[in-house]
């Protein structure tokens, strides 16, 4: 009676400790497969920066002899009034809204980082400076604000960079000067001011390095924002000129046949795009997870 008591006990203990194997697996088979699906989007995401860099000719080249011809075998999204391909056209839209996504995103994250960076290390002036820059940019409305630079700056191509660039970092900066606040209270940084290392020494050897997940995820996460801005202000005619094969510029110009019955010269380009903007938004998620420790406890 002893021993299979003993015996029972001991395959309670087993199915226990596999149990708490498996759970305790969980946690790396999820990151694992977080891991997998971001190398996938981003592989799709890089074939259609590539693909729309190359097919930039073959997007603007008219052949009256196929005009608005719906989704065939030949023309898997149709072609235009003046029988362009739209799916290499689409594809070389979306590759240059990522372009420009992928610009401005590094200008307005590199915005952040800095002047969150100098909002606490430099004193209190620049803090006040810093501060009333944030107010101010997301004080106005960020469209009307967005539209004021781009015209200012001539509108075109560096108008558009310029109004998206500028307009996009405030709340990253914010974000960045909160985390710098309480790194400043940390042990190193106060062991750091007491032997008399330099603000530039603590901020670029001690603050900035604690600073690089943050600054990865926020600049991943303003590529579905700057990319869904360019097409917004391309589709109010504040934006690329007419001649960009620019995915604004494609929406604007199908509104107008819609009413023909012209549904695929619109539907496919705006499908993609919200394809394009939730893809960089997953990614942007998915590193966040990656890099902070507490997510493999989720």
């Amino acid at each position: 009676m002893k021993t299979s008591g003993k015996s029972s006990m001991l395959k309670r203990v087993g199915s226990r400790s596999a149990y708490g194997k498996r759970k305790a697996g969980f946690p790396g088979n999820r990151r694992l497969a977080t891991t997998v699906l971001l190398v996938l989007t981003v592989c799709f995401l890089a074939a259609v920066t590539i693909m729309g860099y190359f097919w930039q000719e073959e997007a603007v080249r008219t052949d009256f002899s196929r005009k608005n011809l719906p989704p065939c075998v030949l023309y898997p999204f149709g072609t235009d009034w003046m029988g362009r391909d739209m799916f290499m056209r689409t594809i070389t839209g979306l590759s240059f809204s990522i372009r420009i996504g992928l610009l401005t995103a590094a200008v307005s994250a590199g915005i952040a980082f800095f002047s969150g960076l100098a909002a606490v290390v430099m004193g209190k002036l620049v803090n006040d400076l810093v501060l009333l820059f944030i107010d101010v940019v997301m004080g106005i409305p960020h469209m009307l604000l967005l539209i004021l630079i781009s015209f200012a700056c001539g509108r075109g191509f560096w108008g558009v960079v310029a109004g998206i660039a500028f307009t996009h970092w405030a709340s990253l900066a914010r974000l960045i000067r909160g985390e710098v606040l309480q790194l400043k209270q940390s042990q190193y940084v106060k062991i750091a001011e007491r032997l008399g290392k330099s603000r530039r020494y603590i901020a670029f050897c001690h603050l900035a390095p604690n600073l690089i997940s943050q600054f990865v995820t926020g600049l991943i996460l303003l590529f579905p924002h700057a990319i869904l801005h360019e097409a917004s202000i391309t589709f109010l005619g504040f934006g690329l000129s007419p001649e960009k094969p620019a995915i604004g510029i494609i929406l604007a110009e199908s509104m107008k046949y819609l009413a023909m019955g012209k549904w695929w010269i619109a539907l496919f380009p705006g499908l993609f795009l919200v394809v394009v903007v939730l893809l960089f938004h997953y990614a942007g998620q998915s590193v966040c997870r990656l890099i902070d420790p507490g997510s493999v406890h989720e």
